[in-house]
């Protein structure tokens, strides 16, 4: 049985993903969280991001922004950093946003992935959908709004029993990592 708060694998960046291998998986679309995610909380798509999102293109995938923030700060970031579309003010952890991402991008959960940095919002909700969950550490941890942080101090229970269940054998899926990248 499946665990709705742990992610199917937790990994330092999402940058050290290897997508060629995840699309011969089978996999076609990706729905992102963004702040903290891809940059800092409310950092604007630097350079990165916006080769990340091309290698994303190349390997033949759609990217969806999957936000609970307002329109301007998620249609500039998708604008900006080249990412196919956006759902803001997703009432995440709502399974409907995650639903109405993979209408958007042509997906089934089967073939799509979600990858966020929180577990009570994006994980748990992206896991209720069937999607494949991929956890990144918070790009910039701890200099995020009050309400964040305070869900940061719950989580830290969550993932110590993660990993826990983890080392005894619980069923992860692992992400491949590009080549000399580790976890």
């Amino acid at each position: 049985m499946k665990h709705y708060l742990y992610p199917d694998d937790y990994i330092s960046s999402i940058y050290d993903a290897d997508f060629t291998a995840l699309a011969k998986e089978g996999y076609r679309g990706v729905i992102f969280d963004i702040d903290n995610t891809l940059v800092p909380h409310n950092a604007p798509a630097d350079e990165r991001a916006k080769a990340f999102f091309s290698y994303l293109k190349e390997n033949g995938f759609s990217s969806l922004l999957l936000s609970n923030n307002k329109e301007p700060r998620v249609k500039s970031f998708k604008e900006d950093a080249g990412a196919t579309a956006y759902i803001y003010k997703a009432n995440k952890p709502s399974t409907a946003g995650y639903k109405r991402a993979m209408e958007i991008l042509g997906t089934t959960p089967e073939t799509t992935l979600f990858v966020g940095d929180q577990i009570f919002t994006d994980i748990w909700g992206a896991n209720r959908a069937g999607i494949r969950t991929i956890m990144v550490r918070p790009v910039l941890k701890w200099k995020e709004e009050i309400q964040i942080i305070a869900k940061r101090c719950l989580e830290a229970f969550v993932l110590l029993g993660y990993k826990v269940y983890v080392l005894t054998g619980g069923a992860v899926k692992k992400v491949p990592l590009k080549k000399g990248m580790q976890k």
